[in-house]
């Protein structure tokens, strides 16, 4: 389910009702009208357990992550007012006023990922587009932001790869210790940045964070233990949205396009299309599949009645194919007339990072198409998905031109 979820999602579209998955444990909301109708109810459907993990790390993971800074409730899980608080430096931080300002950068930074892997090889060449680009120019993107310095942003992105594997694959318990570590590792280096940002505030969404942690007031005084580890985990959630999503979606578009060449090819005839391109790939494969809920109180949902406490996967990339929406929705077609789709939420919980990761995709298309027309996958690397839900890429994406 994991490497290929569209056939279960299709079954659950077709049956009466939701269904019950046992490898999610949780029923299956797979109906475009279904999701919205969650995403709208959030007083029935409670944010608390979103990221519920896939797999709990051992007891003895657990006690190295206690050494660590987080475990606070972050903006994703949460509901009402409190969500409310959550979200609003980060609705600050990412305003369209301040990605606008983010924009040259990241296409400073896209031309020169693209030069580094083209350098020597510009009539012919390959590269591993994954390592190579997609795992880099988010992140240094979404750390520019943030605040943090550009040599502690490759840190920062091993520190989320590592804490979505502890939390979504399951692992040896040697291996879950050191995965830990690894998370820890990065835990310190946000509350480093929290403290110094806290005594020496800046013009950064660092600062906008823990400014939104810390009583009123208390500017002369440092940040109290609870405050540090509330500051890490909003820092902590918000990086490994801001990169390991985008990522995912430049891996799965570039995927995409090439895998349908005649698409690719219209879009180097046409970069204007480049901006519908990048929606229906966000339709067509979603980065994030879904998130859980739990109901809050009795509720029937498309017909099947269920308890107070029941645990729904609401799937985005089940409702993004649903036919009763998308005329042949499952194939890709960047010519679709546009929809609005749910690859970045709906609702109170729609993602705040959603136009900075449309401008990074667009910048990718841009370079891509425009310098390398002829880039192709390689037909000695088989292309294989992660597996997990929680950010759908390719493992590698190795390409040739």
């Amino acid at each position: 389910m994991q490497r290929d979820p569209y056939p279960h999602y299709t079954r659950a579209r077709d049956a009466d009702g939701l269904t019950f998955v046992p490898e999610l444990d949780a029923w299956l909301v797979a109906r475009d009208a279904d999701v919205r109708e969650v995403l709208r109810r959030a007083e029935d459907f409670s944010s608390a357990g979103s990221l519920r993990p896939d797999v709990m790390p051992s007891p003895a993971a657990l006690a190295v992550l206690g050494g660590g800074f987080g475990g606070r409730p972050v903006v994703v899980g949460a509901d009402g007012t409190h969500h409310q608080e959550l979200r609003a430096p980060i609705v600050r931080g990412l305003s369209p006023a301040r990605v606008a300002t983010a924009v040259p950068y990241a296409a400073e930074r896209a031309a020169a990922l693209v030069d580094e892997f083209m350098n020597g090889q510009p009539k012919g060449g390959q590269v591993e587009l994954m390592s190579a680009y997609a795992r880099r120019l988010p992140g240094d993107v979404i750390g520019r932001i943030v605040g943090l310095d550009p040599a502690d942003i490759p840190a920062v992105v091993h520190g989320g790869y590592r804490a979505e594997e502890l939390l979504f694959r399951p692992l040896p318990e040697d291996e879950q210790i050191i995965v830990a570590q690894d998370v820890v590792e990065t835990q310190r280096i946000l509350d480093r940045y929290a403290r110094a940002r806290h005594a020496e505030p800046r013009e950064d969404l660092c600062t906008e964070i823990v400014a939104s942690v810390a009583q009123e007031g208390d500017g002369d005084a440092e940040l109290t233990l609870d405050q540090r580890h509330e500051a890490a985990s909003h820092l902590q959630n918000l990086l490994i949205a801001g990169h390991l999503t985008t990522t995912a979606l430049i891996g799965t578009t570039v995927l995409h396009l090439l895998r349908h060449r005649d698409q690719w090819e219209l879009l180097c005839a046409e970069p204007d299309r480049i901006p519908a391109a990048v929606e229906e790939a966000a339709r067509y494969d979603t980065a994030v599949q879904g998130f859980r809920r739990v109901t809050t109180r009795p509720v029937t949902l498309a017909g099947t009645e269920l308890p107070a406490g029941a645990t729904l996967f609401v799937a985005f990339g089940a409702a993004n194919r649903d036919g009763v929406r998308y005329p042949g929705p499952d194939e890709f077609d960047i010519t679709r007339a546009p929809t609005r789709h749910l690859a970045f939420g709906f609702g109170a919980h729609a993602c705040p990072g959603s136009q900075l990761a449309r401008e990074q995709l667009r910048l990718t298309l841009r370079e891509l198409t425009g310098r390398l027309p002829t880039l192709r996958l390689s037909e000695d690397h088989p292309v294989t998905m992660r597996p997990t839900m929680i950010h759908r890429s390719p493992q590698s994406l190795h390409l040739t031109w």
